[in-house]
């Protein structure tokens, strides 16, 4: 199977405007000939935890039209946003489409980074789903660091990784070099991870998404600073 990391760089809390940047790189990972495209966590608002917080409005239920463009754009989905979980803190939450547009499945980050865990609720279910014949297992950004996490996605007969996340310049290089690579190695896995690139809230994203071989080959990856997808044959 052929999949895409797409990044960007978002407008801050506007969500229109972010799933038509989402939708453009969906066409333009369909026409590379994927079958499915990660975006980075909170793509839909970018990385804004207190313009979050001011506006409820921000929330999305996969079911949300604001999404239909880009969950029916022919290819499917990994969608990483803030949702509302029917308690006092929302959640940072993946939602995944088939090109149609059905939900295929939602994972909740369990790993909150830091001052996330004054704002979110953490999720308390890992997320795996099959398509395509390809077993999948989903992470977030600070889950990719816990191997416990991975590991049990390994041991389920997971065989593609697909993390959704947000590294800085500076120190965030370094861990996105270290972290995504050592998971395809450690647990032989495929590992597609997608990142911002450009301001994202208090920081400015790294981007070089990419794509590793189970082992820990680097199959493709983006630069450092500009919007683009990459794609590459896993699983």
């Amino acid at each position: 199977m052929k999949i895409a990391t797409a990044q960007f760089t978002c407008v801050p809390a506007d969500i229109p405007a972010n799933v038509r940047q989402m939708t453009a790189l969906a066409d333009e990972a369909r026409e590379l000939g994927a079958e499915l495209v990660v975006f980075p966590e909170l793509a839909l608002t970018g990385y804004e935890l207190e313009t979050l917080l001011a506006h409820r409005d921000l929330l999305v239920q996969a079911d949300d039209p604001r999404l239909d463009e880009v969950r029916a754009c022919g290819v499917a989905t990994v969608v990483n946003c803030v949702t509302a979980t029917g308690g006092e803190r929302p959640a940072i939450e993946t939602l995944v489409f088939k090109p149609e547009g059905d939900l295929i499945t939602t994972y909740r980050k369990q790993r909150l980074f830091d001052h996330e865990q004054e704002v979110f609720a953490a999720g308390r279910h890992d997320g795996r789903f099959e398509w395509g014949g390809v077993r999948f297992a989903l992470a977030t950004c600070f889950d990719n660091h816990f191997p416990e996490l991975v590991s049990r996605g390994a041991a389920d007969g997971c065989q593609v990784h697909l993390a959704s996340s947000l590294y800085g310049t500076g120190g965030g290089v370094d861990e996105l070099a270290a972290v995504y690579p050592g998971i395809a190695r450690d647990f032989n896995l495929h590992v597609v991870v997608a990142n911002h690139v450009g301001p994202a809230g208090a920081w400015t994203g790294c981007g070089r998404s990419g794509l590793w071989a189970a082992g820990g080959g680097l199959l493709a990856q983006a630069d450092g600073s500009t919007p683009m997808v990459v794609t590459a044959e896993v699983g």
